[in-house]
């Protein structure tokens, strides 16, 4: 007996109500397992969660999602399946691969996120410890009239530290001026005391961020990225300390006061410096949140430019 075959309707291409384009139209949160291959060092596997999307022009209703999940599926177990050397160029093939899929839309976008364990020692006892790194990627593609692509990819990190108020730290030396003078300390011991021992002033943890966004074949160094967050604070944290690495910690934080305006300077700085390669059109984003110890909000700040931007403005002495 011969089955009937009943053809369904396809409801995602009849024209909407209201005929508007849609910016962006996809899924989120895709978790898929990612293995990073690097160079002298044994591959490392990340959870890595996805979001995906394309633009909808104002003629068709839907995207198709229930069909076409299954395609985007398998966009990126087929990506997934190859070795990987840079999560930002994973997003780069998928958000293509999408735009060959998806034949009506312009745009495609694919954000990545997930964590990154790194090693680390205390500064005193150089015992090891692990430190969790939150890390991302982006990729936009771009289709024009003759559908050619173009493709912009982006890659950062957000690293936790710390930071100690270089204010408040100012306002207690004053004070142990004053007091050591008080009960007769001469000026030279109590300059020679004041350099010796820093301060105290309330701090702060501190969360930096940088990404950076390149177009082409262009390698962004994600270990350089992290470094370069952890040393624009005044001191890296650590999950394990023994009481002289607690000690070393909080000396070096309070011998290296910022505001959170230093630290993103820092950063700039130091990207500036690290990334010599990256043609002057590459965008850097760095910003700098710190969780107040004394107050009920945070303090914030920001610096989005080109890296030849940042270059004409950072002098080689500075």
């Amino acid at each position: 007996m011969e089955i009937p075959v009943v053809k369904l309707p396809d409801i995602q291409a009849d024209k909407p109500q209201i005929p508007i384009n849609l910016t962006r139209v996809g899924v989120t949160n895709v978790k898929k397992l990612v293995q990073i291959t690097r160079k002298d060092k044994r591959p490392v596997v990340l959870i890595c969660t996805f979001d995906i999307f394309v633009d909808l022009p104002s003629h068709l209703k839907g995207a198709n999602l229930s069909r076409n999940f299954e395609a985007v599926d398998e966009v990126l177990q087929k990506a997934v399946n190859m070795p990987v050397y840079e999560i930002e160029q994973l997003c780069s093939d998928v958000a293509q691969s999408l735009l060959t899929r998806h034949e009506y839309a312009t745009r495609a976008e694919v954000i990545l996120k997930s964590e990154y364990m790194v090693k680390r020692e205390s500064p005193v006892t150089k015992m090891e410890c692990q430190e969790v790194v939150d890390i991302f990627a982006e990729a936009i593609a771009m289709r024009d009239d003759v559908a050619q692509m173009a493709v912009k990819k982006l890659i950062g990190a957000e690293v936790v530290g710390m930071t100690a108020c270089p204010c408040a730290q100012e306002i207690m030396r004053d004070n142990a001026r004053k007091e050591l003078k008080n009960i007769g300390v001469d000026e030279q011991h109590i300059a020679e005391f004041l350099h010796r021992v820093p301060m105290a002033t309330h701090n702060q943890r501190g969360r930096g961020i940088i990404s950076i966004e390149v177009e082409g074949d262009v390698y962004v160094s994600l270990e350089k990225i992290i470094e370069i967050i952890e040393n624009s604070m005044s001191s890296s944290v650590f999950e394990l300390l023994k009481r002289s690495d607690e000690a070393r910690v909080v000396q070096t934080a309070h011998n290296n006061p910022k505001f959170v305006e230093d630290c993103v300077r820092t950063m700039a700085k130091n990207v500036v410096k690290a990334f010599e390669h990256l043609p002057d059109e590459a965008v850097v984003t760095a910003k700098q949140i710190n969780e107040e110890s004394i107050h009920r909000h945070n303090a914030y700040a920001e610096r989005v430019a080109k890296i030849g931007d940042l270059r004409l403005e950072i002098t080689p002495d500075a």
